[in-house]
């Protein structure tokens, strides 16, 4: 058996979905829907899987690198079929999701995970999740999870990777990436 990391197509789009969701079932990541997954194709990888002696392949693995700032994005979507668990598929998938974004130029990777040892095996930090401005206030704030999200904050510098990486204090971005409705919220109010 050969697993090879590649660029998801459209064809790819319906076993991703039933790889998350499965996961997502079980309360263990969020669901994606085909037209969330069909809007960030060309952020995705799979790992497919080819049996020796086989012309098909096999959907085993999925994952994403979103970008949330010009310097960070977020890996997202991170699945691997059970069956497959434990053969290193996840690592493969950081891996390349890694090397993705250091070719677009990006300074830092995040990830909201509840297997923080996972993400730390692979050079990641925990970090404290209110570091992720960009990704509080522009997504997680919609999320039904919102007020009591159990997942935890990881990200890695690609170009320092012992460094761990410091999240912007969210009072000085909040600004810059709240949604329109929580500052029309937060304004003062005129008497």
């Amino acid at each position: 058996m050969s697993i090879t990391i590649r660029f998801a197509t459209e064809d790819d789009i319906p076993a991703i979905c039933d790889l998350v969701n499965a996961f997502a079932a079980l309360n263990l990541m969020l669901p994606r829907h085909e037209h969330q997954v069909r809007a960030a194709l060309s952020d995705f990888l799979v790992a497919a899987e080819r049996p020796d002696g086989e012309e098909a392949s096999r959907l085993v693995g999925c994952g994403s690198l979103i970008g949330l700032t010009p310097t960070l994005a977020e890996i997202r979507s991170l699945a691997v079929a059970r069956d497959a668990h434990g053969q290193g598929v996840g690592g493969q998938i950081v891996v390349a999701l890694l090397d993705l974004a250091r070719e677009r130029g990006l300074d830092q990777v995040c990830a909201l995970t509840l297997r923080p040892n996972f993400f730390q095996r692979q050079g990641f930090h925990v970090i404290d999740r209110w570091g992720l401005t960009p990704k509080i206030w522009n997504e997680c704030v919609f999320c039904p999870k919102f007020n009591r999200c159990d997942e935890i904050a990881v990200a890695l510098n690609l170009y320092d990777p012992e460094t761990v990486p410091a999240g912007a204090p969210w009072w000085r971005v909040f600004a810059q990436h709240a949604p329109q409705p929580v500052l029309r919220f937060l304004a003062p109010r005129r008497a």
